[in-house]
């Protein structure tokens, strides 16, 4: 039995539709792989911050031979 013109179009519109949805499919996983990894960027920039902190206090000899000072008071919250 031949199949009509409109069969053959909605053939060509669901092969068009199915190849989109792989096309974008791909695309998302080709960007979750290019996205860098930001805990592991944001672990990195902690540590240089403390090791650079470290190398500051080292500097001014901070926590060696100073006296402790008294704590800041605490900052009472209002009650309403």
């Amino acid at each position: 039995m031949p199949r009509g013109r409109s069969t053959f179009g909605k053939r060509l519109k669901e092969q068009a539709r199915q190849q989109k949805q792989r096309d974008k499919a791909e695309r998302r996983v080709q960007r979750k792989q290019d996205k860098p990894d930001i805990a592991t960027d944001e672990t990195d920039e902690m540590r240089e911050m403390r090791e650079h902190a470290a190398e500051q206090a080292a500097l001014f000899h901070v926590g060696s031979d100073e006296p402790n000072l008294p704590e800041m008071p605490k900052v009472r919250e209002r009650t309403e």
